[in-house]
């Protein structure tokens, strides 16, 4: 079976925000939600970026009508209002919260998952089928403006940071959930963000594009001496929300060596923008065949957001990876793709940004 190494998924969060009829330990198998141990083992997944994200009590996700800039509404389209942002001690606590929950499943697992630093300790993982683990923090409302609790969160492990949510921050602005939509949507970096993006080429911290704003993602782009990563972003051209990469950014992962991990998110593959969990599979493989096809193959990686979004019932959850792989094959993609798709480019990704 081929590993798979996942881009992003919300796991973690999910667990800790669990409702009673929901709570479930990682280490064994659940019956709802899309991924535990057990099941991963079962899927092939050899382990992936497992997220932090600090939610805004009370927000549900509320569809509501597009406007357009007349205030008239847009025929099809859909907007759902952004929470309020949360505050700096709330966010690291919470933050905090986690990184310890899973310092603590990873000692439970007695030795089946063990937290990745390095490139060559992932390559080690999945040649040993030791489930990988890479700590990555979804917006950095959690890291101060002087960026010190961003050392603390290296030494702890962090080794991969999206600058933000699609809620804005002190380091930058990220794009609404609005269909459809250019992700052309607010300025770009702030001050602090200038310099987050400079630290963490420092300290070798993975910078994820996927929430950015355009004028943010250029930002990135200028400043960032690293490849450009979007963890969990499809293509644009494909399906018109701002959370896909336009052709240029396309453009601009392929010029820094960098990678797109494809999201499994029916809203994000469909034409049509809707949370159709009935979206074939193969729009997946279609987003793949169309960045490929753009920048190669080598760009092109795996970014579920399990646990995080809806996705096509086909898939259902990581026990069917191995569908998902026949879809690219199904697509055209050979052998040796299915294989830079499902971890090499990943392994080579975080080689080039960690520098070891």
């Amino acid at each position: 079976m081929i590993p798979v190494i996942d881009g992003h998924n919300d796991t973690l969060t999910r667990i800790r925000h669990a409702r009673p009829g929901e709570r479930r330990s990682f280490l064994e198998r659940a019956e709802f939600g899309h991924l535990d141990l057990p099941r991963a083992r079962e899927g092939g997944m050899g382990g992936g970026f497992f997220a932090v994200f600090t939610q805004t009590r009370g927000w549900q996700k509320r569809m509501e009508p597009l406007l357009d800039v007349d205030g008239e509404v847009v025929p099809g389209g859909w907007s759902v209002p952004l929470p309020a942002r949360v505050d700096r001690r709330t966010s690291y606590a919470f933050t905090t919260a986690i990184i310890s929950d899973l310092l603590r499943l990873i000692e439970a697992s007695d030795g089946a998952m063990t937290l990745i630093r390095t490139a060559s300790e992932l390559q080690e993982a999945i040649d040993s089928g030791t489930f990988a683990v890479i700590l990555h923090i979804e917006g950095a409302e959690a890291i101060d403006t002087r960026l010190e609790s961003l050392d603390v969160l290296h030494a702890a492990g962090l080794r991969s940071l999206g600058p933000v949510w699609s809620r804005p921050n002190a380091f930058g602005h990220g794009v609404p959930f609005d269909f459809p939509r250019s992700p052309d949507t607010g300025p770009g970096l702030t001050h602090a963000g200038r310099r987050l993006v400079q630290r963490c080429n420092e300290l070798g911290i993975m910078l994820d594009v996927s929430h950015l704003n355009e004028r943010g993602f250029w930002d990135v782009a200028e400043l960032s001496e690293a490849p450009i990563v979007a963890t969990h972003s499809n293509a644009h051209a494909l399906s018109a929300t701002p959370r896909n990469l336009t052709d240029q950014q396309l453009d601009a992962v392929a010029r820094s060596g960098g990678i797109v991990g494809l999201n499994y998110a029916v809203g994000f593959l469909r034409e049509d923008g809707h949370p159709d969990s009935g979206t074939p599979l193969a729009r997946i493989a279609a987003h793949g065949r169309y960045i490929a096809d753009r920048i190669g193959v080598e760009h092109l990686a795996l970014g579920s957001d399990f646990d995080g979004a809806i996705i096509p019932d086909e898939l259902g959850d990581v026990t069917r990876l191995p569908i998902l792989l026949d879809a690219f094959r199904d697509a055209g993609f050979s052998e040796e793709d299915v294989h830079r798709i499902a971890y090499r480019n990943w392994v080579r990704v975080l080689r080039d940004t960690w520098g070891q």
